[in-house]
């Protein structure tokens, strides 16, 4: 309305004024001779009335635009008064702020719209063919900024530009969204903001033509970059310090700043220091003489979303670096067969405590960075590299304070496995394996059969009757308080060091992530119980070599739980009678064989658990001591202990006490301290039988007394 309400007042004041028509204008200046001079300058007066009338102007008198001066006068004036645009377009200078000098005071506007626009000859937009139509824009705007328009044909965008893409920019697609920028406020964030802006607003469209999805482009406002901007940093990077402007190319061009052969040189724009360090690294060096598989910038740090180290979510932060920038190389077979690479070392790493740490949620453990370093990664036979073994006391000593060369000797990256590469471990595990399977598979097969033995017969009997002698109902003390509680302290103890003992071993396990995802500060609180647990157990272990020592019933428990010859003839006999080839159950004592055996397997894992464990406790001593083949040697002891332990303890005790058809659903001995006389004549009739001839002895006594 305001452009109507101007034209209108043009027309009014024209109609005002002396008439002077554009005929009698043309009658003169149709002459293409017509000149005056000025300043030295001959310039032509002359007007092609084919342009006049193929404008948008054809329907304004000459005077609407040139005013100022009696048309009647001839010549009109010395000094005419230069045309006034903004007359009429005043509205449209805001939309050519791209010109800084269209908004800066003091200029004369008109004449930078008939540098662009033209004169007389003005034809509007939106004519196909004129000057600056959708089609032919590059073209105008490349008469005074060639260098641009050359780049720009050349470039993705040009390219898309003059297949007449839809989704193409041309020179004002981008540049109407900017704003004026001069040398000093190159850097204003304000600046900045509008680019990135101006990038994301066709780049974030689901039909881009480059084929990335809205969100991959978004995130860059959540990177480390993105959030420096919007917290006023000036000098962080965007969209076109990393791909360029007028030259922007796709990454697959091999021009693009962003393909991989470009990205270390572009990172290191603002990152010099760490261009420097990594051409000089065994990635840099490798990737410079022509390996493209050799990882530049954006692998581990990412494109458009690349976060700060710090950052929890981040590929390179302290928790994810080791699994999802090193590992995804490291344990390629293909690459490893590729490239000559050691095999194995992302399993040996995620297999040694630093590996479960890290995945057990530890923000302190080391991870792959830690000892190779970040971007002056060097092979270890490199004399500068952190790995060097020259180096590795230094290395180990930032976490490990003191260390010395001890910590090098031995295989730094050793699986504790059966396969491992060190003989000495592989050769441990392989006879533990042996021992596990050969021990626990014993203990299953004699379970198995008095299983079905105890089972046969307890089913016999609720068929056909119980046929055995009458039992009285008396109460006999299994366990004093005092055993009951070294008992109870013992079991909860070992069960709580085997839950935090495997959760360490096994954190992925489902069991393990549900207790992680509930439990904030997880890994420290695991590893205060696995310690205070370990206490537990050693003082009640203490308290009960006191007990066997010093207290009466403590010395007859541990003569009772001797080893004799007897108990290899009960264990055969057993066996006997749960194979059907004998019929009469042998008579045992207060401990049989079943019970000694799991005491002293007790004493003895005992000992090798709390050794072990000590030395893995305080790392920094025994690995200066004894180095780290044998501190591995220790961990891998410690390991397999508690697999033996923990089945010994659910195959043969768990079985006993609670399994047992005569028992189930539970032996109440650990809780009451006393055992049914049915119970005792099942399972311990020979002191059932002793017990009885003391009663009767006792009783004899007494009656003696009395009489």
């Amino acid at each position: 309305m305001k452009v109507f309400a101007s034209l209108f007042f043009v027309l009014f004041l024209s109609m005002l004024l002396p008439a002077q028509t554009k005929e009698e204008c043309l009658a003169c200046h149709s002459d293409n001779s017509l000149t005056m001079d000025k300043n030295g300058k001959t310039i032509s007066l002359f007007v092609n009335e084919k342009h006049l009338d193929s404008s948008p102007h054809k329907k304004f008198s000459c005077t609407t635009c040139h005013t100022g001066f009696d048309p009647n006068n001839v010549p009109h004036k010395e000094n005419i008064t230069p045309v006034q645009c903004k007359t009429c377009h005043a509205k449209n200078i805001a939309k050519h702020t791209f010109h800084k000098t269209v908004i800066s005071d003091g200029t004369d506007k008109s004449k930078m719209c008939k540098d662009c626009h033209g004169k007389h000859d003005v034809v509007s937009p939106k004519v196909p063919g004129s000057k600056f139509n959708a089609s032919n824009i590059v073209n105008a705007c490349g008469t005074c900024h060639d260098s641009e328009k050359e780049k720009f044909l050349k470039s993705a965008h040009g390219v898309a530009f003059a297949s007449n893409d839809k989704n193409a920019p041309s020179c004002l697609k981008c540049h109407s969204v900017l704003m004026p920028t001069n040398a000093a406020q190159q850097d204003s964030v304000t600046v900045k903001l509008v680019k990135v802006k101006m990038c994301i607003s066709c780049h974030s469209k689901q039909e881009s033509s480059t084929g990335t999805t809205s969100n991959f482009v978004m995130s860059y406002e959540e990177s480390v970059h993105g959030k420096a901007l919007k917290n006023g940093n000036p000098k962080v990077a965007i969209c076109i310090d990393c791909h360029g402007s007028h030259d922007m190319q796709k990454g697959n061009n091999p021009d693009s700043k962003v393909t991989k052969a470009n990205i270390p040189n572009t990172c290191g724009h603002c990152h010099a220091d760490v261009e420097k360090a990594y051409k000089k690294s065994i990635h840099g060096t490798s990737f410079l003489k022509g390996n493209q598989s050799a990882p530049v910038c954006t692998n581990c740090h990412g494109e458009h979303k690349i976060l700060a180290p710090k950052d929890p979510n981040s590929p390179v932060s302290k928790l994810h670096v080791s699994v999802e920038v090193c590992s995804p190389c490291h344990s390629s077979v293909k690459m490893s067969e590729k490239f000559g690479l050691p095999t194995g070392r992302s399993k040996s790493f995620f297999d040694s405590y630093h590996g479960l740490a890290e995945k057990g949620g530890s923000k302190e453990a080391a991870n792959c960075a830690s000892c190779h370093g970040f971007h002056e990664i060097l092979p270890s036979s490199d004399p500068k590299s952190k790995v060097s073994k020259a180096n590795l006391a230094i290395t180990c000593g930032k976490c490990h304070p003191g260390a010395n060369e001890n910590f090098s000797k031995g295989s730094i990256h050793v699986t504790t496995k059966a396969d491992s590469e060190d003989s000495l471990i592989g050769f441990i595990s392989n006879i533990y394996i042996m021992l596990i399977v050969v021990t626990i598979g014993m203990m299953g097969l004699h379970n198995i059969l008095d299983f079905f033995k105890k089972s046969t017969r307890k089913l016999r009997h609720r068929r056909h009757g119980n046929y055995e002698e009458e039992i009285g109902h008396g109460l006999y003390v299994r366990m004093t308080l005092s055993e009951r509680l070294q008992h109870g302290s013992f079991a909860l103890s070992f069960i709580t060091l085997v839950i935090t003992g495997f959760m360490l071993r096994y954190p992925d396990a489902w069991w393990v992530e549900t207790i992680r995802s509930m439990t904030p500060g997880f890994f420290e609180l695991r590893s205060w119980l696995h310690r205070i647990s370990a206490v537990v157990m050693l003082t009640t272990g203490f308290y009960h070599l006191y007990y066997i020592f010093f207290v009466p019933r403590g010395r007859q428990l541990i003569f009772d739980l001797l080893p004799k010859l007897s108990d290899l003839t009960d264990a055969l006999n057993v066996a006997k009678y749960n194979l059907g080839i004998s019929k009469d159950k042998p008579r045992l004592d207060r401990f049989s064989y079943i019970e000694k055996a799991e005491y002293w397997a007790l004493i003895w894992g005992t000992m090798v658990m709390a050794a072990t464990g000590f030395i893995l406790w305080f790392d920094n001593t025994f690995l200066n001591i004894l180095g780290k083949q044998y501190w591995d040697v220790a961990r891998v002891v410690h390991y397999y202990e508690a697999w033996l332990a923990t089945l010994a303890i659910i195959v043969w005790h768990f079985y006993f006490v609670i399994f047992n058809p005569d028992i189930y659903p539970m032996n109440l001995a650990w809780i009451k301290g006393t055992l049914s006389e049915e119970e005792m004549a099942d399972e311990h009739p020979l002191e059932l039988e002793r017990l009885k001839e003391e009663e009767l002895k006792a009783a004899e006594n007494k009656n003696k007394h009395e009489n």
